[in-house]
């Protein structure tokens, strides 16, 4: 803080929206060391921060944010966070009107449930609590009383089963909830059966009594098996109407001071079905005599930060969002549509505005120096995978081949570099298919298949991983905040765990926790060519840590790099809009970028976007399930073949060969004995026949159950078909049984001996 000169804005309102108390101006000017004609100008500026809402005062003449708590307020406790403290949010707070909300920590020694005993404060309470500020966004919460529990809502496929007396029947989609719940009539609330409703707990504890509140949709509508997982997760849907209304305000950005690169021809390179664009490439030769060898590219990726300044409703809105969340029959946008598939998104032959990072690479592909730009391009193409694809393998289109020499060869030439580098420095290469699911023009599921992965898809990942890496150097080398995408080093324990596993199946991975990404990438050239490769694969992915956001450096490890920053998307994603803001600030380049309120915040931004990332994981994962389940409905009693992807205690999930369907095999189908849950060889072992049901074991199923609401598939093994061979255990490994003897429908037998009866 500079002493003796009068504050800017931005760092009044910093000052005062951090304070844990309301401050006057005498406070204010001792803190900044001003005097005589200094204090007057303090004095206009306060009024004019007032006026506008920014600040507000009080009777004593004394100022704070607006949107601080009162001393005393109504909390709700949602969550318990890694560290085992409880947090609440006010129990009216709107996020797209209010922001983000407060951090509010429950004081564990303090009012009822505390020191002074009677029950604890829980997960779903609501109460009166006294608060106490310490810093912007931030409280410590003193309970005075608690008010009691909400009502628990519960999202679930209401049905009216014969023979209940006008009961109608909730099943959770939740299949870990395990209880059902009656509806009266009069409590159905224009409920049909079929549909998908929330409902809430009516009667005490151990009650099945519930009533419906909001119908989401019949389930006969394949439409409705996307909006359960958005219901399910909290999937922000609705835009504030002043979100929406500062979007259609919009309008095209001036070239003013902007580099112009729109004779250069960029091109975006995206799916079929992609409607935005937010990101174009460019390479060529260096022509620099010093870098004989190397490219010079540029990666131009939309100007959000112009159009979404920030604290106003569309940048509260997006930030509630965190991401955009992608279903097979729709998207959840960040943006509304004004500005994600039109202003923002880098339509051919339209000028748009962009941030540009201007990068040479050297021959061994190598970032030897960067540039970033406020810029404004003109697409020369829309290009799709497939296209470019052919196009580099020889067969271009009428519009690419014009574009060979000049945008598609050199492209795949920097690529070339970019991948050799790649593959030098060791990132790890897991290889796993991803489903694809293919959508009729009625919205049912036409087919499930698995996405192709080409050469094509691959040079926009390289392109893109550098480009994030040049804007983490960038924001390093002007000592500017950085939001970093960290990945760090497995947990050892883990690790330790796949040693085992690996060791089960022959193959050896070096001593000691800590490991590099090319150790693993050794194991999985060498099951490439085996029937384990997609078991191996499956396994080291589980074994890596999460991803998140974080304003620490711990380095990429799956990239195998040391520093790493979103910057590629900021339609969908809100870190990258932070790291583009971010990069303006520390370049000065113009508006719209880091508010001096927000440099603070990055620790808030990193827990809050890595949670909108875990959620809209969640939801697209358990949307693809329920679509997965929905279309295996009408193969019920089919045999399929299929390998255990997992075993537990429980049983085993398999993965089914083609579609990669899973589901459940119960331990209670598999044999009239104890199983033994043998955790080092991933295997379950009969007390009695010593027969073996393991990871990586192809089966041939049948398709007993598949439930659409919850996304759940049940399988019976028909046959063994091969078993994956496995050492003996390491001394001293884990295993463990059921708690009970299982019963069987009927024996089980091996391919090679014996037929099912």
């Amino acid at each position: 803080m500079a002493k003796g000169r009068v504050p800017t804005r931005d760092e009044l309102l910093a000052f005062i929206r951090e304070a844990t108390t309301p401050v006057g101006k005498r406070e204010i000017a001792r803190a900044f060391g001003l005097k005589g004609d200094q204090r007057i100008e303090l004095k206009q500026l306060l009024r004019d921060l007032r006026d506008s809402g920014d600040i507000a005062a009080d009777r004593a003449k004394t100022f704070k944010d607006p949107r601080a708590l009162t001393d005393i307020t109504v909390l709700e406790i949602t969550r318990v966070d890694d560290d085992g403290h409880l947090l609440a949010v006010p129990r009216r707070h709107d996020a797209d009107t209010d922001g983000p909300p407060p951090r509010i920590e429950i004081d564990p020694h303090g009012g009822p449930g505390g020191s002074r005993g009677g029950p604890a404060p829980a997960v779903g309470d609501r109460v009166l609590a006294s608060l106490k500020r310490r810093g912007k966004n931030s409280y410590q919460a003193r309970i005075i009383r608690r008010l009691g529990s909400g009502p628990r809502k519960i999202l679930g496929h209401y049905e009216e089963p014969n023979g209940r007396a006008g009961l109608g029947l909730v099943t959770p989609t939740d299949r870990k909830l395990r209880r059902v719940f009656d509806v009266r009539p009069a409590d159905r609330n224009g409920a049909l059966p079929g549909d998908i409703v929330w409902i809430e707990e009516t009667g005490a504890a151990l009650s099945r009594r519930a009533r419906v509140l909001e119908r989401i949709g019949p389930m006969s509508d394949p439409r409705t098996v996307s909006l359960i997982s958005i219901a399910a997760n909290d999937i922000p849907v609705d835009f504030p109407q002043a979100a929406l209304d500062e979007a259609e305000r919009a309008r095209a950005a001036p070239l003013g001071e902007r580099l112009d690169l729109r004779r250069l021809p960029l091109v975006t390179i995206d799916g079929e079905d992609a409607r935005d664009f937010d990101d174009a490439v460019f390479a060529e030769p260096d022509d620099h005599a010093a870098n004989e060898g190397g490219w010079r590219l540029i990666v131009a990726i939309a100007d959000v930060a112009w159009y979404v300044r920030p604290d106003r409703p569309l940048d509260r809105a997006a930030y509630r969002r965190g991401t955009s969340v992608y279903f097979p029959d729709r998207v959840v946008p960040m943006l509304p549509e004004a500005l994600s598939n039109h202003w923002c998104s880098l339509l051919p032959r339209e000028d748009r505005p962009v941030l540009a990072a201007e990068m040479w690479i050297d021959a061994a592909g190598h970032l030897k120096r960067h540039r970033f730009h406020r810029a404004m391009i003109r697409s020369a193409a829309r290009l799709t995978y497939t296209r470019l694809q052919r196009a580099a393998d020889g067969t271009p289109d009428a519009e690419l081949a014009p574009l060979m020499d000049d945008v598609v060869r050199p492209l795949y030439g920097a690529y070339r570099v970019l991948l050799a580098a790649r593959e030098k420095r060791g990132a790890l290469d897991i290889d796993l298919p991803e489903r694809q699911v293919t959508l009729g023009d009625d919205g049912r599921i036409a087919g499930i298949g698995v996405r192709e992965r080409l050469d094509s898809h691959k040079l926009i990942e390289e392109f893109m991983v550098l480009a994030n890496v040049a804007a983490a150097q960038a924001l390093e080398h002007r000592r500017a905040p950085c939001l970093y995408r960290v990945h760090d080093q497995p947990d050892p324990a883990k690790i330790e765990g796949l040693r085992e596993f690996l060791g089960t199946l022959g193959v050896a991975l070096p001593p000691g926790p800590r490991l590099r990404p090319g150790d693993l990438n050794h194991v999985l050239r060498a099951v490439a060519d085996k029937p384990v490769a997609r078991l191996v694969n499956e396994t080291t992915l589980r074994s890596q840590s999460q991803a998140v956001y974080s304003p620490d450096n711990l380095g990429h490890f799956g990239l195998a790099l040391p520093r790493y920053a979103h910057f590629t998307s900021p339609i969908r994603r809100f870190p990258d809009l932070i790291v583009h803001r971010a990069l303006i600030a520390a370049h000065g380049l113009g508006d719209g970028g880091l508010a001096e309120a927000d440099k603070g915040r990055f620790a808030e931004f990193g827990e809050h976007l890595s949670m909108c990332e875990r959620r809209a994981v969640a939801a697209e994962r358990s949307a693809m399930d329920r679509y997965v389940a929905a279309y295996m409905a009408a193969h019920v009693g089919a045999t399929f073949p299929g390998r255990i992807t997992s075993v537990t205690r429980f049983g085993l999930f398999v993965a089914l060969d083609g579609s990669g369907a899973d589901g459940l095999i119960p331990v209670r189908s598999l044999g009239q004995e104890f199983f033994r849950h043998d955790e080092a060889r991933q295997m379950l072992v009969g007390e009695r026949t010593g027969e073996t049901f393991g990871l990586g074991d192809r089966l041939l199923v049948k398709l007993d159950e598949a439930d659409a609401a919850t996304g759940g598939l049940l399988f019976e093994v028909i046959d063994v078909v091969e078993r994956v061979e496995r050492q003996a255990p390491p001394r001293g490994a884990r295993t463990r049984g059921p708690r009970r003897p299982v019963a069987h429908r009927g024996p089980v037998r091996d391919k090679r001996s014996r037929r099912r009866r």
